[in-house]
């Protein structure tokens, strides 16, 4: 019996680090990021080239079903970290810093950034924030750990400001340059900007000399990021105004199991094409307690 497989593709391009990012930008050529929690959702990434893989503590909802992201844990990120890193060859590897592993001091920072490289094998850890966090920053990028910033909307302050567009006044909007421009000054590689105004994320885009990857904010960024779940129509929970579904994959992978669990019960699967079969005569051997030849 032949069994056929089909094979993700394989990436056959140099692999791209943080020094990648920033000659993209200084190119003019957009960056690709998206979320992967899982050693297939980087084996399928990496082989389309996506440029950065970013472990986000959106796994808190899309993966393990929190309400949102302020319960992830420290342990949950590295477990993914892990699987990703053992997926993908030439993307970026970007791991989210949880709540409440970096807000305290910069010391813990640190330390849990160099648990996201040491222990995850991330290449770069993300954490929300803008000036309040500079010194955090700085620390983190000093130890030589590539730092990638997040302002706008930031999913772990969701109890602060909710699910909503920031930067929509013009103080506002003055007070997100100012974030960025600290960030970039503290020492980051590139920057994350959520639900931000087009033209404001344009404008910071073209102040800052570090890449933008933007989510909600416009093709004035260096790049963009979406969610693996979001733009393949598998989680249904949330749908952002940002959000583009690529593919609708909940239905027909509904379908596939109503199949499988319908054949079952039909008892229609397995087939003779799924079985195992044994030779007549060592069969008629066992039956009669006779030991077959090996």
């Amino acid at each position: 019996m032949s069994t056929q497989t089909t094979a993700a593709p394989k990436s056959t391009r140099s692999k791209i680090t943080v020094r990648t990012l920033q000659q993209r930008k200084d190119a003019g050529q957009p960056i690709t990021m998206i979320t992967a929690y899982d050693y297939t959702s980087a084996v399928l990434a990496d082989g389309a080239d996506i440029d950065v893989l970013l472990v986000g503590d959106s796994l808190g909802m899309v993966v393990l079903g929190y309400e949102s992201t302020v319960q992830v844990t420290m342990d949950e990120m590295i477990h993914h970290c892990k699987a990703v890193a053992r997926g993908s060859r030439t993307s970026l590897l970007v791991g989210d810093l949880p709540f409440l592993s970096y807000q305290i001091t910069p010391e813990e920072a640190l330390r849990n950034a160099g648990r996201l490289l040491s222990e995850g094998h991330m290449e770069a850890v993300k954490l929300e924030g803008g000036i309040a966090m500079a010194a955090t920053i700085e620390r983190i990028v000093t130890a030589g750990i590539p730092v990638v910033g997040h302002i706008g909307l930031t999913p772990q302050s969701v109890n602060l400001l909710g699910y909503r567009a920031q930067g929509r006044t013009a103080k506002a909007a003055r007070r997100l340059l100012d974030d960025a421009l600290a960030v970039e000054r503290a020492g980051c590689s590139a920057i994350v900007l959520e639900a931000v105004p087009d033209r404001l994320a344009a404008h910071i885009s073209q102040q800052l000399t570090i890449p933008t990857i933007g989510i909600g904010a416009g093709n004035g960024c260096d790049g963009q990021v979406l969610v693996y779940h979001d733009m393949l129509g598998l989680f249904d929970r949330m749908q952002p105004r940002f959000v583009k579904q690529y593919a609708t994959l909940a239905a027909p992978i509904q379908d596939a199991l109503r199949s499988y669990a319908r054949e079952v019960r039909d008892r229609s699967f397995p087939g003779a094409e799924h079985t195992y079969a044994i030779p007549d005569d060592e069969w008629n051997a066992f039956l009669t307690g006779l030991d077959g030849e090996e």
